[in-house]
This record gives C-alpha cells, sequence and structure tokens, in this order.
C-alpha cells in the first residue's frame, strides 16, 4: 500500500536559543522557541511521516507538557518515528520538504539537513529533498518573528510489490 502524509509547523523566533534546522545548528540571532529544540525542519517531516502511516500525529506522541521532551533533540524523535514505521511495516520511499523563512540565507545548509534526515530514516540522501523560501517580507514569517516548515512524504507498507504495481499504473 503506498500512503502520502503532510506535516506543517511553525515556531516564534526568540532571542538566547540556538537554531536548529534539520539536525543543523545555523549560526543566527536567534533560535526557535518551543518545548524541544523546535526544529519545526523535523517536526513537519515527522508529522507528514506518522501521516502516511496512519499514526497520528507529533503531539500524540510526543505531548509538549511531557517533561522527558524538554530541549530533547528531535532527530532523537524522528528515529522513535521511525521505530514506528519499522514496527508497522512502512518504509519510507521519498520526502520533499521546505523551510520558509526570511532570513537566514538556508541553502548553504540544506543538502546537510538532507543527508541527516536520510541517515535517521535509512534511505539515500537523494530522497530526502530540503529546499528554503521566504514569504517577501509579508505576515509573521517575513517579519522575522517566526520559520515555519512543511513536509510531503510517500511511504509503503508491505514488501511494495502491489503498490510498485499500482504506481506504475499512473506513471
Amino acid at each position: 500500500m503506498l500512503r502520502i502524509g503532510i506535516g506543517y509547523d511553525l515556531h516564534r523566533l526568540v532571542e538566547n536559543r540556538p537554531l536548529i534546522l534539520g539536525g543543523e545548528i545555523i549560526p543566527f540571532s536567534h533560535g526557535l522557541e518551543g518545548h524541544s529544540d523546535a526544529d519545526v525542519l523535523v517536526h513537519a517531516l515527522m508529522d507528514a511521516l506518522l501521516g502516511a502511516a496512519g499514526l497520528g500525529d507529533i503531539g500524540r506522541h510526543f505531548p509538549p507538557g511531557e517533561s522527558r521532551y524538554r530541549n530533547i533533540s528531535s532527530l532523537a524523535l524522528l528515529r522513535e518515528v521511525k521505530s514506528f514505521l519499522d514496527r508497522d511495516g512502512w518504509k519510507l520511499i521519498n520526502a520533499d520538504t521546505i523551510i520558509i523563512a526570511e532570513a537566514p540565507r538556508l541553502a548553504p545548509y540544506t543538502e546537510a539537513m538532507g543527508k541527516n534526515l536520510a541517515a535517521i530514516l535509512d534511505v539515500p540522501a537523494s530522497c530526502i529533498s530540503v529546499k528554503a523560501t521566504t514569504t517577501e517580507g509579508t505576515g509573521p514569517i517575513g517579519r522575522g518573528e517566526a520559520i515555519a516548515a512543511q513536509a510531503v512524504a510517500l511511504a509503503i507498507q508491505g514488501d511494495g510489490s502491489s503498490g510498485l504495481s499500482q504506481a506504475k499504473q499512473f506513471g
């Protein structure tokens, strides 16, 4: 069975926090506010993966009020999401992600972010796309108040033979 999931996350930018996106520490004057490390890219990807597998959302699995998740690396949470997928027989085919931020410039870091995510998800780096865009100065992101991310993930359950046959009908 082939299934698609979508994820979205947004966090406010605040002083005195590191900016972590895709597991990379990005040099910047502000970081993202949140219970964990607030890595919006990883959070959006986790929601997309959980959605594709029909497993709810990250708030269900990692409630923000639980102290064990305070300042935890989102990559550690992604490893746990991967274990849920493995348990239920799901395999990621590919994910397409985008970070929405007015600043800082993220293009120099997107390749490393993709490699970080691919390593945890046990897929080739070419299966993870990480892009960045701006809002052209509009809204809270454009004013430098927040950063957001979106992700779409395609996953397959089982040995994949029936799902791949279905996909070939459309390709």
